[in-house]
């Protein structure tokens, strides 16, 4: 991505806060090892239910195992989750998209009737569906969110090599008699990355939600292994009187989602020519 549409987007107060959230949270999660008061998985059974103190920042759940201790950890998983899902997606949408926006024919329409099938299904219950007849893994998650979520990328791409194809140097290069693959790998795929970095910046913060749900359902991330989703689960026992085991996970997902979002509609707004013409 172009260093001076980085700059440019960062400019954005809003986008910079995105950003600073996504480091910071990302800093928690690789440091967690090392700033983790407690193992995240000992419990104390003289601990049960602690509320918020100076010895556990975030209180205890219901094995008396520091909650504090768990949103690091868990923001790893939830962090990586989200990551690998959309690194998944991604490269079937930019492979499919490619494909369809080069060849055109009847192969885009192949393509793109296979995208309107997985539109016409809802993402949530397509997941559920798939899960139902795998076990609950992280790795399961992470394939399953990716294989269910690349038709968004796969638009995007056919979009904008449709609109690359048509430029001089395709066209000088097609002169040329450049190969199909170097013209989709040198000349169109790097002139269309701006476009999905920002899709994919996006996406993970669609993932993480949908991990911690699918978490939270006790579909996906499984105990003793923290996730902010199965943090949120264990709270619903105890929600009329343990609020923080609600609200500390809840605040977490909130948080990063906002930030991706912050982040994309900067980077978003700053790839938009009319966004400098309304100024």
């Amino acid at each position: 991505m172009n260093k001076n549409i980085f700059i440019k987007a960062l400019s954005n107060p809003l986008a910079l806060a995105g950003f600073v959230i996504i480091v910071c949270v990302f800093l928690l999660a690789i440091l967690a090892p090392i700033i983790s008061p407690y193992d995240p998985d000992f419990f104390n059974v003289k601990e049960i239910l602690l509320p918020p103190s100076a010895t556990h920042w975030m209180g205890t759940d219901g094995l008396g195992r520091d909650v504090l201790s768990r949103m690091l950890y868990g923001g790893r998983i939830s962090l990586l989750v989200g990551l690998v899902a959309v690194g998944i997606s991604t490269a079937i949408g930019i492979l499919l998209g490619a494909i369809a926006g080069y060849y055109r024919g009847w192969v885009d329409t192949v393509i793109m009737r296979m995208v309107d099938v997985m539109l016409s299904i809802p993402s949530f219950f397509l997941i559920l569906a798939v899960i139902a007849f795998l076990t609950p893994s992280i790795i399961n998650i992470m394939i399953v969110i990716g294989l269910t979520s690349w038709m968004g990328v796969t638009r995007l791409v056919r979009a904008e090599f449709l609109s690359l194809s048509e430029r001089e140097f395709v066209t000088a290069s097609r002169t040329l008699a450049a190969k199909d693959s170097r013209l989709i790998f040198v000349h169109l795929l790097p002139n269309s990355l701006t476009p999905i970095i920002v899709s994919s910046v996006l996406g993970v913060a669609s993932a993480v939600l949908l991990e911690s749900g699918l978490s939270f359902l006790g579909l996906g991330v499984q105990a003793p292994q923290a996730s902010w989703g199965n943090i949120l689960t264990d709270g619903k026992e105890y929600i009329q009187f343990a609020w923080w085991l609600s609200l500390f996970p809840g605040m977490a997902i909130l948080i990063t989602v906002l930030g991706y979002n912050l982040l994309g509609e900067g980077l978003r707004d700053a790839l938009d020519p009319r966004s400098g013409l309304s100024k």
